[in-house]
């Protein structure tokens, strides 16, 4: 049996919809179920449905085989694990954005940065060669130019309508994501029949 760990949230219904349309699911999980486990009929697929940022971790110390996570996550964490499937899924784009104005090479001593990815984005500032102070949040980080609390934020965007709702413009993509199927290396090896099973009527 594989273990797969899988986002809660819609992520993990379109994987679950995928999985059930290359033949890994015959039913899918109860809509509203509160279950945070499930097995398939044939037993060939065990679901553990977890926070996207801690499908890395399960993967990577060994509680699930593999797992379904954005590439966002994925190189923010810098996690040792296996990715051989691109399932073109949640697309969506870590973007540097601000006010209208905003001017990023303006003299400044630091650029006050909020974000959910103080990594990506200390790395994007430090290959402009501009220094920053990275602000962590973990949620309303378009709140944080308006309030003040920042220059500038790099957060996901999909359509870009909470940033237009809040006065706020796009200006570079740092990274474009989607998700991806990722294993651990042990499992990778020991499981590799039953993985390569998966990673190919995946890309398929």
């Amino acid at each position: 049996m594989l273990t797969l760990a899988l986002p809660k949230g819609r992520l993990a219904e379109e994987t679950a919809l995928l999985l059930q349309s290359k033949g890994w699911l015959k039913n899918l999980p109860s809509e509203g179920s509160k279950e945070l486990t499930y097995v398939s009929e044939d037993k060939r697929l065990r679901l553990l449905f977890v926070r996207s940022q801690d499908v890395c971790t399960y993967v990577e110390e060994a509680a699930a085989d593999a797992g379904i996570v954005g590439w966002d996550i994925l190189k923010e964490g810098g996690f040792d694990l296996v990715a051989p499937v691109d399932l073109k899924l949640g697309a969506c784009r870590l973007s540097l954005a601000s006010f209208p104005d905003f001017d990023l090479f303006a003299k400044r001593s630091k650029v006050r940065v909020a974000t959910k990815y103080p990594n990506l984005t200390r790395e994007y500032f430090f290959s402009k060669g501009i220094s920053c102070e990275i602000i962590k949040l973990y949620g309303s980080i378009e709140l944080a130019p308006i309030v003040g609390l920042s220059d500038c934020i790099v957060d996901l965007v999909s359509t870009g309508g909470t940033l237009k709702a809040n006065g706020l413009k796009e200006f570079e993509s740092i990274l474009y994501s989607t998700a991806r199927l990722v294993a651990n290396r042990s499992s990778f090896y020991h499981k590799h029949a039953e993985l390569r099973s998966l990673i190919e009527s995946l890309e398929n």
